[in-house]
């Protein structure tokens, strides 16, 4: 016995592919592998089991053949068109019912903006689509189409332009050929339309991006515009105005007197006031520089008090200051030099002897509207020295 039991069935294609296994394992050895059966097996089984086996031996050879006959399959070549290229069949059917047109380089179809009502197919050479900056610009060559916008919707203002970058044909299709075409081939049709609808959606949605994108770096145009701005007025504030008192600078005064005439109250006279501080070095020299910035400050605060609206109080450098009015009279240019005198007579400073005192000599003169700024400086300076000739600490002005 070799191990089988009473009942075992192999199918006899089974047997054969072991017999086979067998005799090329075992060389001159090996033996066909036998199926032992029952003593109980029948004859018709026996006779039953050959015949299968011999059919079995057919179908495995037979469908090896089939195998080694059948072919090994290729990568099938999909055909990949461009966006705006037709298929055979939607160029066949729209070049039925299309109008040939031959184009010469340079050849304009349309321009932008021109109305319309006709799409357009190449059947050779090239067109430049042209958007003007909106998208960029495009060369479509043959089985491709344009213009269709204007089909669909009709009497549509073109988005770009169109003209021929090499000799070409084109196919013209009107309103009504289309319209015919779409009763005669409404599938095809239909087919093309929702390809061309998905294509323009998609550009539409590029042409929404590009112009949000521009929007954007418009406002940042505008930030930069608006911060550059800024920096020149802060800049030129800052050329016209004095570091430390915060006054204008003689350079101030100069571009106010420039457009002074925009600010002009013609129902009041113009009056200048020169204000210097008395004996300067000596507070320098005793209380030090940083005291001698406090009392500039000071000084410089005072002259601003006195100011109206209109007036320009400035710093003309080192130790004298002006202030330049609009009064009604003499007398309220006497008040605002007396008011600067004696507001700088009572100012205090720490950490000064108890004996430095501060004061000024103010001196001023009503400015004659035909005169310049070198005559009214002059007759003020005038004024300003009889002060400083009196021992200081006080005004003056001419009549």
């Amino acid at each position: 016995m070799d191990g089988s039991r009473p009942g075992d069935f192999q199918h006899p294609a089974t047997i054969q592919r072991q017999t086979q296994f067998h005799a090329t394992c075992g060389g001159a050895q090996a033996r066909p592998y036998r199926h032992h059966t029952s003593a109980r097996t029948s004859p018709n089984i026996a006779v039953l089991s050959g015949v299968l086996c011999l059919k079995g031996e057919a179908a495995v050879s037979a469908q090896t053949q089939a195998v080694l006959e059948t072919p090994v399959p290729q990568a099938s070549s999909r055909i990949t068109r461009l966006p705006r290229q037709l298929s055979d069949q939607e160029f066949s059917l729209l070049a039925s019912c299309g109008e040939r047109r031959e184009l010469q380089p340079g050849q304009t179809v349309f321009k932008r903006g021109e109305f319309g009502r006709a799409m357009f197919v190449i059947d050779s050479g090239r067109v430049l689509l042209e958007f003007a900056g909106d998208l960029p610009d495009k060369l479509i060559g043959p089985r491709e189409y344009f213009g269709e916008l204007a089909l669909f919707i009709g009497n549509h203002a073109r988005s770009g332009g169109a003209m021929a970058a090499e000799p070409c044909t084109l196919y013209v299709i009107e309103q009504a050929a289309f319209d015919e075409l779409l009763s005669r081939a409404p599938d095809t049709v239909a087919m093309f339309m929702r390809r061309s609808f998905a294509y323009l959606v998609a550009s539409e949605q590029q042409l929404i991006a590009n112009y949000k994108r521009r929007n954007e770096d418009l406002i940042q145009t505008l930030d930069s515009l608006r911060q550059t701005q800024d920096q020149l007025h802060l800049a030129r504030r800052q050329i016209c105005t004095d570091d430390l008192t915060g006054l204008c600078n003689r350079r101030g005064l100069y571009r106010y007197l420039e457009s002074m005439g925009e600010m002009r109250d013609h129902q009041r006279m113009l009056g200048l006031l020169l204000v210097d501080l008395d004996h300067f070095k000596l507070i320098n020299d005793r209380a030090g520089h940083l005291i001698g910035d406090e009392v500039l400050c000071a000084v410089a605060a005072e002259v601003q008090d006195a100011a109206a609206a209109t007036d320009l109080p400035c710093r003309l450098g080192g130790d004298e200051f002006a202030l330049l009015t609009q009064v009604h009279d003499q007398r309220e240019l006497n008040d605002r030099a007396l008011r600067i005198a004696e507001g700088v007579r009572q100012l205090r400073f720490r950490g000064t002897p108890p004996d430095l005192c501060v004061s000024v000599s103010v001196g001023g003169s009503l400015c004659r509207d035909e005169a310049g700024w070198a005559v009214w400086y002059s007759e003020a300076d005038c004024a300003l020295y009889h002060v400083k000739g009196s021992g200081g600490d006080g005004a003056h002005v001419l009549m």
